[in-house]
């Protein structure tokens, strides 16, 4: 009776899980493995009287139309999107390690293919916008929590809009801020008496714009979830502590932060999937030119006239991959401190 409970309890989050998990990585992994078929070329001979006879290749449209209703998935081609040029680029890669004389030559190399450019991007977005994300949610948490009753409300509400606003909107409205005719572009050409300086023009400022603005969005997520966590936290640990001589920095130390170190891990699972996506803010600031991400080089294999699905399914399997290397060392820690709690 109990196991049967447990099915039936169980059974809309498995079939859950198998719609909207499984299947679309299944989807994914059989396009990324076949490639479409290409039209069928047949050479017709046309014959006029003052040209005469010329042999024109033209697309056999019935033949192409029967090969691929024939094979509807298209033609099995393996692991070889995986390799060429535009992912991986396993033949490149190779070439470059022999030419390179220093592993920084090795590392510009790589610059210059248009996948590992987009990894080093999304990587540098994760590791750089997620520690600062929980550093100063915390900080706001910790400084909120420490007011007057009567102004926690205004602070939490403007505290809240960065991550209220859509993603980009407020990309937008930085993106406006920063341009030369914006308060902070005008600005900044005042400070180095240049009229000619602009972020849009510059590679560096302009990642340096897209990780402020990555903080910037997602801070108040952080803040939240500890601001929560910090109602929990048992006043008779502070009390003891403060009894015991600890300064503030200490209680925050040593009981705070103990205390709020599985809100921590949670704010880095969700910090890491959600950074390790970035997009919107790449098409809000217009950087494509400066900085591209693995999300936006699926995005741009989808539009155009000549959709690339089964390009766009190899960078979506890489980025799968891509994030379970990330959440490993998290997940790995999390059961770790379940199993030592047993």
């Amino acid at each position: 009776m109990r196991h049967t409970t447990f099915f039936w309890f169980f059974l809309p989050t498995a079939l859950a899980m198998l719609l909207f998990i499984a299947f679309p990585i299944v989807s994914v992994i059989t396009q990324a493995i076949f490639a479409p078929h290409s039209a069928v070329l047949i050479e017709v001979e046309t014959c006029t009287p003052l040209v005469g006879c010329t042999n024109e290749t033209k697309i056999d449209q019935d033949a192409t139309r029967a090969l691929r209703q024939e094979q509807p998935l298209g033609r099995f081609v393996g692991l070889e999107i995986f390799k060429d040029r535009g992912h991986l680029a396993i033949t490149e890669v190779n070439e470059i390690w022999v030419e390179s004389r220093s592993l920084i030559d090795f590392f510009i190399g790589l610059g210059n293919l248009p996948f590992y450019r987009a990894m080093a991007f999304t990587l540098t977005f994760t590791f750089v916008v997620t520690p600062f994300v929980i550093f100063l949610g915390l900080i706001i948490a910790l400084t909120v929590n420490a007011l007057h009753a009567r102004l926690k409300g205004l602070v939490i509400f403007f505290s809240l809009l960065p991550f209220v606003i859509t993603p980009l909107i407020g990309a937008l409205v930085l993106f406006w801020m920063i341009d030369s005719r914006g308060i902070l572009g005008s600005s900044i050409q005042w400070l180095f008496a240049d009229p000619d300086l602009s972020l849009k023009a510059s590679t560096g400022l302009m990642w340096i714009a897209l990780l402020v603005y990555g903080v910037w969005h997602a801070a108040p997520f952080a803040f939240v979830i500890f601001y929560a966590g910090l109602q929990t936290l048992p006043m008779d640990q502070i009390e003891a502590a403060q009894i015991d001589g600890a300064t503030r920095f200490q209680q925050v130390r040593y009981v705070v932060v103990p205390h709020l170190m599985p809100l921590v891990t949670f704010v880095a699972l969700i910090q890491i999937m959600d950074n390790f996506r970035v997009f919107e803010p790449i098409v809000g600031f217009n950087a494509a030119a400066h900085a591209q991400s693995v999300s936006w080089f699926i995005f741009n294999d989808l539009q155009g006239e000549t959709r690339q699905l089964s390009s766009a399914s190899a960078s979506s399997v890489l980025t799968i991959i891509g994030v379970a290397i990330l959440l490993s060392p998290v997940l790995v820690r999390t059961w770790k401190d379940f199993n030592g709690k047993k």
